[in-house]
């Protein structure tokens, strides 16, 4: 689903949002260090613990890239708040994947939060979830 802001800053962020997420859904996750901030925080329903840090986030991704074939991604009726070099990015997803030999979809919601780091935007902190 394409979605257009008019803001320059909000078309920015939204680009970012949609090449991370394309990266993992096409099985790049390699890629994800550019978008995700050594700090980062990672709140996901299969995850106990919070995941802390760059790396561990990173092989959370990577760990369902390995496991997952995703066969189609989709981002649904994003919002963006823009604070000052902050922003927060809010949007349902429709995903569809093959796991384990079964195939699965999901239908969730996505609150991630980015600022500016190494002249580009970065993820701090992310929750999803599945839809309720």
């Amino acid at each position: 689903m394409e979605t257009t802001f008019s803001d320059p800053t909000e078309r920015e962020i939204w680009a970012t949002v949609r090449a991370l997420n394309a990266a993992w859904t096409r099985g790049n996750p390699d890629t994800l260090e550019r978008y995700f901030h050594a700090r980062m925080i990672a709140v996901t329903p299969v995850d106990r613990q919070r995941l802390d840090g760059q790396a561990a986030c990173l092989a959370g991704w990577k760990g369902f890239v390995a496991a997952a074939r995703v066969h189609d991604w989709q981002e649904i009726d994003p919002a963006i708040r823009v604070y000052g070099e902050a922003a927060v990015v809010s949007y349902d997803y429709d995903i569809d994947y093959e796991m384990s030999g079964r195939r699965c979809r999901d239908c969730g919601r996505d609150l991630m939060f980015l600022v500016r780091a190494d002249d580009r935007r970065q993820v701090v902190g992310d929750q999803f979830s599945s839809m309720p």
